[in-house]
């Protein structure tokens, strides 16, 4: 008989969460090596990756550093090859990797392209990469990192009366949005090759902002707060094991409520 919580377990895979030393990343990254998995943390910071990786090796977690350009198909490439040369196979690839370089809606149009190269043209090169390997290793979960700017537009009541930028370029909400309906393409390309592609829809994370927005953020959730640093382990963990194997092409929003309220 199957026990329900052996299916959480990542025991024997191995993960790629790209920008895994970020705000979002970290906790990524340590709920996959808590659920068992071998966690490779990866951008074009190699440095500030390899510090996050020597912290959670002191914790006991099998966690490694890895460098990889998003926007470069040659520097994916040989990332893929570098981890994988031994044998090894990845059996998840967390995207959670993003390039903020636009300021405003009436910025130079060249950040704008810069945005989506990475964002948008990188995303499908590091997913078709690490999608091929998977389907011909039997398998293997994608996950997408959305945000709910990919699902409605900026609330700008929100930053009035602080010094927080209230001038979006557009890009984040394009790239983020296109990304969930990608996410559908993954899941069909790759479903018959058992490799699962579905989308976080992440709400706003609490990074010390001005006690306004915290309130008038909060205030627009079901559960009253921004999301801290547990809240998307559960849900990653999920996506990645084999509880969800019957899960794909989903957008899961995990944000308090804030889409649907």
């Amino acid at each position: 008989m199957t026990n329900v919580m052996e299916l959480f377990r990542l025991d024997g895979k191995t993960a790629v969460v790209t920008g895994g030393s970020g705000m979002y990343g970290r906790q990524l990254v340590q709920a996959l090596a808590q659920a068992g998995a071998k966690v490779y943390t990866a951008s074009r910071s190699l440095e500030a990756n390899e510090e996050y990786a020597a912290k959670m090796r002191a914790e006991g977690l099998n966690v490694h550093a890895g460098k990889v350009d998003q926007g470069d198909e040659e520097s994916i490439k040989a990332f893929l090859e570098e981890i994988t040369k031994d044998g090894q196979k990845i059996d998840i690839l967390i995207n959670n990797s993003v390039l903020r370089c636009t300021k405003d809606y009436h910025g130079d149009a060249a950040l704008f392209d810069q945005s989506m190269h990475v964002n948008a043209t990188g995303l499908m090169m590091i997913s078709r990469a690490f999608g091929d390997h998977m389907a011909e290793n039997g398998g293997g979960s994608i996950i997408n990192i959305g945000s709910y700017m990919g699902v409605l537009g900026p609330d700008y009541e929100l930053y009035k009366g602080t010094e927080m930028s209230q001038d979006f370029a557009g890009d984040y909400f394009f790239h983020k949005g296109g990304m969930v309906n990608y996410t559908r393409f993954l899941a069909s390309y790759y479903g018959a090759k058992n490799v699962r592609c579905n989308v976080l829809n992440l709400g706003g994370f609490f990074n010390n902002q001005p006690e306004i927005f915290v309130q008038r953020y909060s205030a627009k959730t079901f559960l009253n707060r921004m999301a801290n640093e547990s809240d998307i382990m559960g849900a990653i963990v999920f996506l990645a094991s084999d509880a969800s194997s019957y899960i794909t092409g989903a957008s899961i929003p995990v944000d308090g409520g804030y889409i649907a309220k």
